[in-house]
């Protein structure tokens, strides 16, 4: 495929503007429509990005060679299933459907149609992450923490499908094992879903992650912790920064100190700082926004028909886990004490 792509953005929120901006820079690539079914949204933001409004997805079937849904979850699969059965290849944002059953029918059109289906999971696409999956670590112990201010938006999920949803992904990627048990508590504060919730999941190969998330914080934070055998990692995807200790970057130090043990196995180093005995090697991590990485590679796998990087399965398989982890919040509610 030689042509520009022609490309839509269903939906003129927050995240369809993030998508509209990126589709217009891009050299391989027409925005040719922005759909909302609020026609002045979609007007304003068309004469922002130089390109067409229109309030009804009908209007564009015929004019599209890909599209972006970023309308809220529970009409993924209503404005996909039109596109998916022309085989027009869909991006949708996290999470790819409100049901399982629902992401199912969107994998399985996607599947007859034999068309690119692939999911807003933009943390993948994260420097950082990028740089942590190129050292093929196996890890031992995970631990993840994603809290913000509420921002109004998502309220149809609770926070497990709304922020924990990309740790899970990214949890799931890196321990490469089935879950085998998972505990999970949430709170509900402004609505019937969990606004605050702290997970551990314990995969088959005795891996274990522990996620927190909240969307009523007063700051926002996006760390991973990841322990292994062969390294210990520290990553602050917001700063786009991370930090590794390795086993054989400090070989010659953890020689050393056994060297210096007693025959009770004491070390008498009172005087020595670990921090200077320790080497600590900072990532080389790119300065790229995980969105455009994200539709970079939707518009690659596209133009030549590669796989998705993140494909329906991954997002069902997250969305299992998380449908799990919800059902384990909700066997054991607060309950509210009388004032």
């Amino acid at each position: 495929m030689d042509k520009r792509l022609r490309t839509a953005v269903i939906g003129a929120g927050k995240m369809g503007r993030l998508h509209s901006r990126i589709y217009s820079r891009m050299e391989t690539v027409d925005l040719v429509a922005i759909v909302d079914k609020d026609a002045a949204k979609a007007e304003a933001l068309a004469r922002e990005y130089a390109t067409t409004a229109y309030a009804d997805i009908g209007q564009i079937l015929d004019r599209v060679d890909a599209v972006t849904v970023a309308v809220p979850t529970e009409a993924h699969g209503q404005v996909a299933e039109p596109f998916l059965r022309r085989s027009i290849p869909v991006l949708v944002e996290k999470p790819l459907a409100f049901s399982l059953e629902e992401a199912q029918r969107m994998l399985e059109l996607a599947r007859q149609g034999d068309c690119t289906l692939q999911v807003g999971y933009s943390e993948r696409f994260n420097p950082v992450v990028q740089a942590m999956k190129r050292l093929q670590i196996e890890p031992r112990f995970m631990e993840a923490q994603r809290i913000s201010p509420y921002t109004f938006r998502s309220t149809d999920v609770g926070v497990v499908l709304d922020l924990m949803i990309h740790d899970i992904d990214i949890m799931l990627s890196l321990a490469r094992n089935p879950v085998r048990q998972v505990q999970a508590v949430g709170v509900n504060v402004l609505g019937e879903h969990e606004d605050i919730a702290n997970v551990r999941l314990e995969f088959d190969n005795g891996c274990v992650a522990n996620l927190t998330a909240s969307r009523l914080a007063l700051k926002t934070e996006r760390k991973v912790r990841i322990f292994s055998e062969e390294a210990y990692l520290s990553l602050d995807y917001l700063q786009k920064s991370g930090l590794m200790i390795s086993k054989a970057a400090n070989i010659d130090m953890v020689q050393w100190l056994r060297q210096q043990q007693d025959e009770n196995g004491q070390i008498h180093l009172e005087n020595a700082a670990w921090q200077d005995l320790v080497r600590v090697e900072m990532l080389n991590i790119d300065d790229r926004e995980p969105l455009e990485l994200e539709q970079e590679a939707f518009v690659q796998s596209v133009r030549d028909g590669s796989p998705p990087q993140v494909s329906a399965e991954d997002a069902i398989a997250a969305m299992e886990l998380a449908e799990w982890i919800v059902r384990e919040i909700r066997s054991h509610p607060w309950q509210r004490q009388a004032l």
